[in-house]
């Protein structure tokens, strides 16, 4: 963050000093990071106290001041140096455990409140000094492009970008506030669960060049229809300016609409010669890794992506043609994809044990569109390049795809179908209740009996299989949305060793 005195951050966030005087205020700067775990604490820093559900941050203030930081921002006294911004009703010591509840809740309110408006002020001033803001949003593949924007933007200058999926209310600003004078380029992962979430988000960091990937289903039990899905990841394009650029993956007819949404310059990539920045034919190595042509105006060159899946076709091609924009050559673009692997944990790391069982760990989250995307670069990876040899054993261990709504049952049994369409070896269903059971039963009605369709009550049920049952050679998928808890299971898969339990 750039420094700020403890008395300027009061101003810009309306907040008033606790256990500091005006003068001492005046004179203490923030020089180091503004974070919400005490535990990452270093000297310079402004700790934010929010409540959480099984800790108070206000309870850890004392803590983050020992560990370096000059202040805390919180919505009451600590007893230590503070900016107090007070939630939009009092807190009552003498309220009911119910409402103590909705206090949290208004204090963890104010508290983010103040670091939306901090974030705000300090975007702000970057951007006058030169900062290039990047946002990006869609259904799936944010989090893939972040890390592949990262890459590609970095050999032109410094770049910040969110680590995993900082991409909410507090991760938003979080990231924001990383960025410095010394930084060129901030990339900004937004999501919604509501309308007017992208737009709030945005409001904060706005982008000179906004990127949406996709409107598909994630979500869809909070929103209602596809179409207020799209409507909401909209607000991105609309929130850049006229002088600003809008990167649209036009092979969405959804996210194509939105040309006709936002007074930007309009980029449109895709996998035809229709669109302004386009893939050529699509090849797969053994890996699942795509190779194409890249085509954009006078630019042609050949990229081999360093991750995972036909998929990720789009969402390299999304950030090639921001880095065009930015000012990449060909030649950059293709070095830094090739050593973009992933990055963000849990989303479609490959990797081969030494007993030769190769492990796809895409357990951070899922939804309909995802999820088929895992499921065919696990066949492909399975099959392998040569058809001469013989496929190796495929197996899917799916956990449950969260907040679908009324389509939950429908698009599990979908997925189940698909798992037996696709020829997978074995597939393992992981998790109780009827969404799980869809799955299940989705696979058995489509021709899948016996041991090829399992389920299992649980991850540890899932994992001593695995260990009992898994052959070298066997490529296993792990993809559930995060809540599933499927990522300690791979976690144990890639750390699992022949031999060695």
């Amino acid at each position: 963050m750039i420094a700020l005195t403890l008395a300027e951050i009061a101003a810009i966030v309306g907040g008033r000093l606790a256990d500091i005087s005006p003068e001492q205020a005046a004179r203490t700067t923030v020089t180091g990071t503004v974070e919400f775990d005490s535990r990452r604490v270093t000297a310079g820093s402004l700790f934010l106290a929010l409540p959480g559900a099984r800790a108070d941050g206000h309870d850890h203030a004392a803590a983050a001041v020992a560990a370096g930081a000059v202040a805390v921002l919180a919505a009451r006294p600590v007893g230590v140096p503070a900016i107090v911004v007070s939630p939009a009703e009092p807190v009552s010591a003498s309220r009911s455990g119910a409402l103590e509840h909705d206090d949290a809740v208004g204090s963890g309110a104010a508290v983010l409140g103040a670091l939306a408006d901090l974030a705000a002020a300090v975007s702000a001033t970057l951007v006058a000094k030169g900062l290039t803001i990047i946002g990006v949003t869609g259904s799936s593949g944010k989090t893939s492009t972040k890390d592949m924007l990262a890459a590609v933007l970095a050999p032109l200058g410094q770049v910040v970008a969110p680590p995993g999926s900082f991409n909410n209310e507090l991760g938003h600003p979080w990231t924001v506030l990383r960025a410095d004078e010394n930084t060129d380029f901030l990339v900004l992962e937004l999501s919604a669960r509501h309308r007017g979430n992208i737009a709030a988000l945005a409001a904060i960091a706005p982008p000179q060049v906004a990127v949406v990937l996709n409107v598909g289903t994630a979500h869809l039990g909070e929103f209602g229809s596809r179409e207020a899905i799209a409507e909401t990841k909209a607000e991105l394009a609309q929130a850049v300016p006229e002088s600003g650029v809008v990167i649209l993956n036009v092979d969405d007819p959804a996210v194509a609409a939105m040309a006709d949404k936002t007074a930007a310059r309009v980029v449109r990539v895709g996998r035809t010669a229709g669109a302004d920045v386009w893939a050529g034919p699509v090849v797969l190595d053994a890996l699942a890794r795509p190779r194409f042509t890249l085509h954009a105006g006078s630019v042609e060159t050949e990229l081999q992506l360093g991750v995972s899946g036909d998929h990720q076709v789009s969402n390299a091609l999304c950030a090639a043609a921001v880095a065009l924009e930015c000012g990449a050559t060909g030649a950059q673009l293709a070095d830094a994809l090739a050593g973009a692997g992933p990055v963000s944990r849990h989303r479609m790391q490959v990797s081969t044990r030494s007993d030769g069982v190769t492990v796809i760990d895409d357990a951070y989250n899922a939804n309909p569109d995802s999820m088929r995307a895992a499921l065919q670069a696990l066949v492909w990876i399975a099959r392998g390049e040569d058809p001469a040899m013989p496929s190796r054993r495929s197996w899917a261990v799916l956990g449950e795809m969260a907040e679908l709504g009324e389509d939950a049952i429908s698009e599990h049994d979908r997925i189940g179908r698909l798992a037996v369409r696709l020829d997978v070896s074995r597939l393992i269903v992981v998790g109780v209740g009827r969404s799980m059971g869809a799955m299940h039963h989705g696979a058995v009605m489509e021709g899948s009996w016996g041991a090829e369709t399992t389920a299992v009550a649980d991850v540890d049920a899932a994992l001593a299989l695995l260990r009992a049952e898994l052959r070298p050679g066997d490529v296993v998928l792990v993809k559930a949305s995060n809540s599933a808890g499927l990522t300690t299971l791979a976690d144990a898969l890639i750390s699992d060793d022949a031999g060695d339990r």
